[in-house]
């Protein structure tokens, strides 16, 4: 079986509705320390709920979190998450 192979996003690019994993976040401690409190952290599944302007919306475990474009920019998205076949 082919798998695709999966390319490095900025989270904005993201259509609303893809699942997908984060991989890098390209930020200083604090902003990473940030997004650790938000539940936001390297290998989390997150899905883009909402575009709203250079921002978004993301779902990650059941909660909605609200990023501004200078954050959201700043973490690269794993994309599209492959998921095994049944």
């Amino acid at each position: 079986m082919k798998t695709r192979a999966s390319t490095l996003t900025t989270l904005p690019q993201l259509p609303m509705g893809v699942e997908a994993r984060i991989s890098e976040i390209h930020g200083g401690r604090t902003m990473t320390r940030r997004l650790l409190g938000l539940g936001l952290r390297i290998g989390s599944r997150i899905q883009v709920i909402q575009h709203r302007g250079q921002g978004v919306v993301v779902a990650c475990e059941g909660n909605r979190v609200a990023l501004g474009g200078g954050v959201a920019d700043r973490i690269l998205m794993q994309s599209p998450l492959q998921h095994p076949a049944a």
